[in-house]
């Protein structure tokens, strides 16, 4: 097996931008959602519950966020190991590192999984329950905000030949062909 490429997103862009970037990304999409999500629901009230809920459920979504790309791995059975620590005493930050190298499908589908299973819903939430749809619209953009970097290395992945092979290592993943 030959190395095809190494990606590692946050050697190549620079971790400041990449949150830089991802900020701008998360509040242009809640302004572009908000907009016809206002229209839609202009007749309802809003109601509010206060700014702990929110601050909660803005703390807790980068978790959720990331056993979103463990759950496909799961559910085929992939041996893994899961890291996790605690950062700035308020953040629980979980890994995964597959124990074995994937197919090309099984990690896009792993990188895509928490827009598949976060942001639609996300979406699909905000326009059924009309009194909460501001709330379900600021998750939903602060995930599309942290799929910013998945959306990165997919884009890198996509480009990979067909037949290929990944392999994780911490910081990011190398493209193995025969």
């Amino acid at each position: 097996m030959n190395c095809w490429k190494t990606i590692n997103v946050n050697r190549e862009f620079g971790i400041n931008r990449i949150y830089v970037v991802s900020f701008l990304i998360g509040l242009l999409s809640f302004i572009f959602l908000y907009l016809p999500f206002s229209i839609i629901h202009q007749s309802h009230e809003l109601k509010d519950h206060g700014v702990f809920p929110l601050l909660l459920g803005l703390v807790l979504l980068p978790l959720v966020h990331n056993l979103m790309h463990i759950l496909p791995l799961i559910l085929i059975n992939r041996r893994m190991k899961i890291k996790w620590h605690i950062k700035y005493k308020i953040f629980l930050i979980i890994s995964s590192l597959p124990k074995s190298k994937m197919s090309k499908q099984t990690t896009l589908f792993s990188l895509l999984a928490p827009t598949l299973f976060l942001t639609v819903p996300g979406l699909i939430t905000s326009y059924l329950f009309t009194d909460y749809y501001a709330y379900f619209l600021i998750f939903t953009a602060f995930n599309i905000g942290l799929s910013f970097t998945d959306f990165l290395c997919a884009s890198k992945l996509i480009k990979a030949p067909k037949k290929c092979i990944v392999e994780n290592f911490n910081d990011g993943f190398d493209i193995l062909v025969r």
